[in-house]
This record gives C-alpha cells, structure tokens and sequence, in this order.
C-alpha cells in the first residue's frame, strides 16, 4: 500500500502528513479527505492550475501527464520539472512525496 508524504506546507498542512493510499486513488482526494486544503478552484476538472503540486519522490512512478495538463501546467506559480496537477494524478504502486507550493495564480481563494 503506497503512503503519501505531504510536506509541511505553512497554510495547508503546517505539521506535514502522512496517508495511506490505495492504487488508482486520486492525490487531491487523498488531500481533501486527510484535512489538507489543497485549492481546487475549478472542482477538479483540469482547468485551472490551482491544485499544482511537485513530487519531489515518486515522480516516474505515475502514468504521464497528457497535453491539456501540460499546458495548463506552463501557466503555475513555480513549476518545476516534476510539477503536476493535483487533480491528474493517480496513485501508482509507490510512495509519493509531495510538496505544496507556497503561491498559486489563483486571485480568489473560493475555501472549499
């Protein structure tokens, strides 16, 4: 069972944290469900760059990004390399460590 490292992020999950996980489950609803308030200001439909995290272990580990990721990606706060949407990425057979990053492009945090 992989485990997902979130860590600790000043606003969003100032202790860090550790969750299981199941193969196939979605990373943002692992968030949302474990109390860590990822902002998701377009409900979790891939268009918005809002719920951009990087992984900084276990990137190889997840099924690619596709184009519309991609270039909404272009647009976030501090991408990196092994930056993704949280709403794209589906656990794998891995560990994931993820990061927050501390800015997003967002203008109106809607607190879902």
């Amino acid at each position: 069972m992989p485990r997902i490292i979130f860590l600790p992020h000043e606003q969003r999950c100032p202790a860090g944290a550790v969750v299981e996980a199941e193969q196939g489950d979605a990373l943002i609803e692992l968030a949302l469900d474990n109390g860590i308030q990822i902002e998701h200001a377009c409900e979790m439909a891939c268009a918005c760059t809002t719920c951009h995290v990087i992984l900084r272990e276990g990137f190889d580990s997840l099924e690619p990004s596709d184009e519309t990721e991609d270039d909404l990606l272009d647009k976030a706060w501090g991408l990196e390399p092994d930056s993704r949407l949280s709403c794209q990425v589906v656990v794998g057979d891995e560990d994931l460590v993820v990061e927050i990053p501390k800015y997003t492009i967002n203008q109106v945090s809607e607190n879902h």
